[in-house]
Order: C-alpha cells, then sequence, then structure tokens
C-alpha cells in the first residue's frame, strides 16, 4: 500500500507559476501556514527554465509591476546577471523556501479533492518522485494551476473556449462562440559561436515548405526573437490533447530549425547551436473560472475603474489565434489597452465554491479580457493580492466572499503598503508621521516624501514622486514627543522602465533572452537603485541607536520593525548602485 502524507494548513495554493509564487509569499508572510503544491520539478510555470517565457507585464512608462515580482526581479538581475534560465528557477526556489511558513510539494500533482457541501475540505496530490499521496487539509484554498485544476474536482463554475460578439458586446474576431482557444507555443534557444556547427535533424521532424516559413520567417540578429509563433493546438482540446499538441510542436520546432540551419536562407546561421528545446509548451488558455465577476473587453478598454481594485494589467488585447503556426495573415492580434487599467477582487474568488479563491490566467474573465491579464507579471500581482487576502480571511475568520463586503478596504492598504500599485488609489499615511517635523539639509520641501505617492503616474496625478537628494543627506523625522513606532517604511526608485541596463529595449525589459551571442550584455542592478543606507535614531532618553544598516539592498520598498520609543528618526542614503552623485528617494514615513 502507498502511504499517505497529511498537511494542515491555511491555505493551500495549487500551481507554482508566478501567481502561486507569489499568492504563496504573501500570505507566509502576513502570518500564514501555507502548502504550495506544484507538478512540476521546478518553480516559474511559463518562466521557469522548462518552458522559458518571458516575464511581461503592463505597458508604458512608469507601468513595472511592483511588490514580489519585483523583489524577484530585481534580485534576478543581482544574482543572475547573464539571465540563465536554471539560475531564475533557483531563485524562486530559494525565496520560497526562505519562508518559515511554507511547505513545499514540488512533483505533485493534484488528483483529487475532498468536499464538504460548498466547500472544499481538503485536495489529494500525487507525488511522481517519492510514489506517495499527499492530503492537504485547509479552510482556504487557491487554484494558481493555470488549467484550473480544482474546477473539474470541486464542480466550480468556469469557461472554456472563445464567447461570441453579441454575449457581451465585445469587439473580438469570431462572432460566435467556440470551444477554440490561443495557440500553445514551445520555445527553441539558441547560441551563437565563432564556430561552425551542423545540425542533422530527428527523424520526426515536420519539413516545413518556404511557403510556411516565410510566414514565421526567424530573424537571429533580433533581441525580440523567441520563436513564440511556434504555436499549435488551439483548435484542438489544449488539455485532452496536450500529449499530442506537444508531439505536434516538438515535430513543428524541429522543422523550423532544420530550415535555419540547413536551407541556406538564414544568415549566419552556420554560426548559430540549438541551445534549448523546450518539452513543456507554454499554453496561454483554458478553463477560465467563474467569480462573482465576470470581466469583459468593456472594462478592460473602458480602464477598469472598480472600487473593489485589487491588482492591475495593461497588457495589449493580444488574442492569438487557434490555427497558430498555420493561421494564414498575422498570428495575433495586438490592440492597445489603457494602460494600466484595475483588476476588480471579485474576479479573483468562485461564484459558488464558498472557499476558493483563484490566480493566474484562469481567473474570472472572458476570453477576450484574459488575452491582456494572461501575461505572468499581472499573474504575479493577481497571486499576492490573493495571497494578502487570504491572511485577511485568516484573521478575521471571513470568507472570500466576506472580505468584499467587510474588509476590502482593508485588503487594499495592506497591498499598497506592500508596494503593490493600485490605479487611482493613494496610500494612506500615519498621523504620526504626518505631524512629525521632516527635515534635511538644504532640501526645504520634503512632502513628497509622505504623501502615499509611490510612483510617478498620471492616474494618481503625480509628474514627479519624491525628492532628489545629494547621496549622504541625512532625512530626518523629529517627533513632537517621544512616541511608539512599529516600522519605518522606505520606497527607493528601482527604475521602473530599467533605462538605466544595458542592451536593447528587449534585454533591458526581460528576464530571460532566448538567443545568445558573445557580445550579450551582462545585467547589474539599475543604477538609480540605492545600494546602501543606514537608519538611525534617537530613543526617549537622548540615546543615539542604529537600527538598521544596509550595504547591498537589492529591494525597492523596504519595511524595517522597530518595535521601541523614539524622538527622531534619520534616514541616510550612503551610495546607490549606479555610483550617482544624486539619490532619487520616493517614500520614507512610519507607523
Amino acid at each position: 500500500m502507498l502511504s499517505v502524507v497529511t498537511h494542515e494548513a491555511d491555505l493551500c495554493v495549487v500551481g507554482g507559476g508566478l501567481a502561486g509564487v507569489t499568492a504563496a509569499i504573501a500570505a507566509a508572510r502576513g502570518g500564514s501556514k501555507v502548502v504550495l503544491c506544484q507538478d512540476r520539478p521546478v518553480l516559474g510555470g511559463n518562466a521557469s527554465s522548462e518552458v522559458r517565457m518571458w516575464v511581461c507585464g503592463a505597458q508604458g512608462k512608469g507601468n513595472r509591476e511592483t511588490g514580489i515580482i519585483e523583489e524577484l526581479l530585481l534580485a534576478n538581475l543581482r544574482t543572475n546577471p547573464d539571465k540563465l534560465p536554471y539560475l531564475f528557477d533557483t531563485l524562486l526556489y530559494d525565496k520560497v523556501k526562505a519562508e518559515p511558513g511554507i511547505t513545499l510539494l514540488l512533483n505533485c500533482s493534484v488528483l483529487d479533492a475532498e468536499m464538504d457541501g460548498d466547500r472544499i475540505r481538503s485536495v489529494t496530490a500525487w507525488c511522481l518522485t517519492t510514489q506517495t499521496y499527499h492530503k492537504i487539509y485547509a479552510p482556504l484554498f487557491a487554484d494558481c494551476s493555470g488549467d484550473s485544476i480544482l474546477a473539474p474536482l470541486t464542480g466550480a463554475h468556469y469557461r472554456f473556449g472563445r464567447e461570441g460578439a453579441t454575449e457581451f458586446g465585445e469587439e473580438v474576431s469570431h462572432p460566435d462562440a467556440d470551444a477554440k482557444t490561443m495557440g500553445i507555443s514551445l520555445l527553441l534557444g539558441a547560441r551563437k559561436s565563432d564556430r561552425v556547427s551542423r545540425f542533422t535533424p530527428p527523424a520526426f521532424t515536420r519539413r516545413l515548405t518556404a511557403e510556411e516559413i516565410g510566414r514565421r520567417l526567424p530573424n537571429l540578429e533580433d533581441d525580440y526573437e523567441n520563436f513564440w509563433y511556434l504555436e499549435l493546438g488551439g483548435e484542438e482540446d489544449c488539455i485532452g490533447d496536450a500529449e499530442k499538441i506537444r508531439d505536434d510542436l516538438l515535430a513543428l520546432a524541429m522543422g523550423m530549425w532544420d530550415y535555419v540551419k540547413n536551407s541556406g536562407k538564414v544568415p549566419g546561421s552556420d554560426y548559430w547551436q540549438l541551445d534549448f528545446l523546450g518539452f513543456v509548451p507554454a499554453k496561454r488558455e483554458s478553463r477560465r473560472m467563474m467569480g462573482d465577476y465576470l470581466m469583459t473587453q468593456r472594462d478592460v478598454m473602458s480602464g477598469g475603474r472598480f472600487p473593489d481594485t485589487v491588482a492591475y494589467g495593461g497588457w495589449p488585447l493580444d488574442d492569438h489565434f487557434p490555427g497558430g503556426f498555420f493561421h494564414v495573415g498575422p498570428p495575433n492580434t495586438a490592440v492597445p489597452t489603457p494602460s494600466p487599467f484595475g483588476i476588480p477582487y471579485r474576479a479573483l474568488y468562485s461564484e459558488n465554491i464558498e472557499n476558493l479563491y483563484f490566480a493566474g490566467r484562469n481567473i474570472s474573465m472572458t476570453h477576450a479580457a484574459m488575452s491582456s491579464t494572461r501575461v505572468m507579471a499581472t499573474c504575479a500581482v493577481v497571486g499576492q493580492a490573493v495571497g494578502t487576502a487570504a491572511n485577511l480571511a485568516r484573521e478575521y475568520g471571513l470568507t472570500p466572499r466576506g472580505i468584499l463586503r467587510e474588509r476590502i478596504g482593508e485588503l487594499q492598504d495592506r497591498l499598497l503598503d506592500a508596494d503593490c500599485f493600485l490605479p487611482h488609489f493613494v496610500r494612506k499615511i500615519s498621523p504620526l508621521a504626518k505631524n512629525a517635523c521632516l527635515t534635511a539639509p538644504r532640501c526645504p520641501d520634503l512632502e513628497p516624501l509622505r504623501n502615499g505617492y509611490d510612483r510617478s503616474h498620471p492616474t494618481v496625478g503625480v509628474p514627479e514622486a519624491g525628492v532628489t537628494l545629494p547621496v549622504g543627506t541625512p532625512v530626518t523625522y523629529t517627533l513632537p514627543a517621544p512616541a511608539y513606532i512599529k516600522e519605518v517604511r522606505i520606497t527607493f526608485d528601482s527604475d521602473l522602465d530599467r533605462e538605466s541596463l544595458p542592451g536593447s529595449r528587449s534585454e533591458q525589459m526581460h528576464n530571460s533572452r532566448l538567443l545568445v551571442r558573445p557580445d550579450s550584455p551582462t545585467m547589474r542592478m539599475p543604477a538609480p537603485l540605492v545600494c546602501a543606507y543606514s537608519l538611525t535614531a534617537l530613543t526617549d532618553t537622548g540615546e543615539a541607536v542604529t537600527l538598521a544598516e544596509e550595504s547591498e539592498n537589492l529591494l525597492r520598498t523596504v519595511h524595517i520593525p522597530l518595535g521601541r520609543v523614539v524622538s527622531s528618526l534619520t534616514l541616510t542614503p550612503l551610495s546607490t548602485w549606479g555610483g550617482d552623485e544624486t539619490v532619487h528617494l520616493i517614500s520614507y514615513d512610519f507607523r
């Protein structure tokens, strides 16, 4: 008989892509006991070394996603300057394992659920490597699996395929509803060297015609080339036919590389060698869970001004045609959206299963709306919202729907405090910080440091957030009277647009590369980000104390716990990663 291991948790997260990772980390940092169940040997989903899709998100200046996803991507710049895919896996593993509240189950696939009426009581997962069942009991579950495995297991309502144009008045290319989805991609990676390399295609290779190749001709000298258009499966059952689709994609990918290497039509190809062939395809779409609100294309295009906004998107309406590589004409649409647009909390929990959250590409959206929200940086901020909401549900004994009714404002406040940008919302500053005297030598106006705006952005009417100071300038709060301070919060400038990084815009904005050249740039930390700083204080007895000293800061937003009575606080930025003479400090306050 095979053994069964039982787990008790506050939250069970099913799926270890970026949505699942951020949900688990957010919940654990808020005090929840979390089981994170991932059916692959590595974390990251489509961003992992098994797949290697780029982490993309909201488009436009100043719109980069912050919070946990920015923490991960900044750490990747420092620990993985050559963008090695396996080191990104390692980073995600390290971040999850560093959280004592997370039990990580890798190679564990959820295959059953035990129900108690309209509530999930437990889920059961099978671990391939240990041949062990894991049964996870929790009051709350989050389906971050992409394919929404908990839908068929629990009876959670979901949609599949494309809505017709008239159902929600959407402007889509298909007038009638159908079961088709976007294509599934299988990526290639290649490396350029100074020696000639040959390629002999395997027997299963699909031989491509010049006409077929002509529609999707690769450019090996373009940093934006990542072979995403090697996609199929949208006209089949993307779940039930997944093994066949993978085989077809492998044959297609080998056919593309055979053409690159052996047709004589791709300049310079003799010096390129195949460096990666994905055996795990990147899926864009399958089941979409149904929440209390179904977000549509109209919501996206009108800017998503929701009172319960807890995340945001801003990728174009990027709908890939089901025919994939063999679709005649452009492979996808790319309709610009308002960036950013809000995503409501009501789209992140089940309409009929009382204790089920979801995050990722499977949230409550129509097909058209999902064509924008499915990208991974958007999925990550949605995951952080779900993990944070789960903490509130645990603390107050509420269901996900109960949070909407009773605690949505508190959820938004916690997300803003954790450096999650919510369009049209402003972070609250404590009265204690507002009323303290804020000074710095030769800097008369420091009020932007405590106005609640943590980035420059037109949606909140802030042309320039924070203040610019000479490096080494002490910035001091003097309290009217000694007071107990719980923590200090600081936001530095992490160069959200990454303009201080080397290389092309593709190199600056993406966390990985599929094409590696001898001159591919080595990444570094963003130049404006503060590298070293100190935080000191005067106690109520007049004693000078050092509260924090950092010589290698990797964070945009820093929370420094105090838990003591002080009469003043002094932050001194000592250096930036770029060695600049000035520092851009965005916010500095306390509670």
